[in-house]
This record gives structure tokens, C-alpha cells and sequence, in this order.
């Protein structure tokens, strides 16, 4: 059986998304479909200088300043 998981985005649509990807990550492409797929809201953002388990526990590396505009646009009431 071939399970691609963003041929059915759209069902969990409304809802803001966001992607982080790292600028030299191999699974860049992967978030760059999703987000193709993926209706309004929604944001990419990629990382510079970063690969994919950069942005796991390189805290220095995380953008935190996106993910607190994110959550504060789309998550406050």
C-alpha cells in the first residue's frame, strides 16, 4: 500500500500550519509540497545554514521569534 500523508491536507483544513525546514535539509521537499497543498493560513519558513536535525535540539538555531509570531497570530483569542 502507497501512504503518501499530504494527498489529504485538506481534510485537516481550516486550520493555520506551519512549516519549518532547515535550507540544506534533505526532507526540505517534503515540507515545501505540504505547503504547496496546503490552503490559507498557512507559512513556510526556511532556516539558512541549517539541515534537517539541525533544528531538533540546536536550540540556538530554532526560530523561536517565528513560532511566538505564528502561535500569537493564529492560536490567540
Amino acid at each position: 500500500m502507497n501512504f503518501y500523508p499530504f494527498d489529504d491536507i485538506e481534510t485537516i483544513l481550516p486550520r493555520p500550519m506551519l512549516f519549518i525546514t532547515g535550507a540544506d535539509a534533505h526532507s526540505k521537499e517534503f515540507s515545501e509540497d505540504a505547503y504547496k497543498r496546503a490552503a490559507e493560513p498557512k507559512d513556510l519558513y526556511i532556516v539558512p545554514n541549517t539541515g534537517h536535525v539541525d533544528l531538533y535540539d540546536r536550540v540556538n538555531l530554532i526560530p523561536w521569534e517565528k513560532l511566538t509570531s505564528f502561535f500569537n497570530q493564529h492560536l490567540s483569542r
